[in-house]
């Protein structure tokens, strides 16, 4: 198994919440859901936002459950209102 780097971006209300250039470095493959537990702990603040954001990498929605095994980019899409 070798080391995952994930790139943080976000958009909508999270995206101001967040450092623009948030990289996390993992040992080994990780699950999303533990991605997001370390963002909270460095920045508590994010909690109730990133509750409620969906995740995805590159066009497709992803669920927290998914394991991340290579390098990628997590994209943090707050809920839109409207319609």
């Amino acid at each position: 198994m070798s080391a995952v780097q994930v790139t943080i971006e976000g958009y909508g209300a999270i995206q101001r919440q967040l450092p623009s250039k948030l990289i996390l470095d993992y040992p080994s493959e990780v699950l999303v859901s533990d991605v997001l537990a370390k963002i909270v702990n460095q920045y508590p603040e994010v909690q109730k936002a990133l509750d409620r954001c969906a995740c995805a990498i590159g066009e497709d929605i992803i669920a927290r459950q998914t394991i991340l095994k290579t390098d990628c980019t997590l994209v943090l899409l707050s809920p839109v209102a409207g319609g």
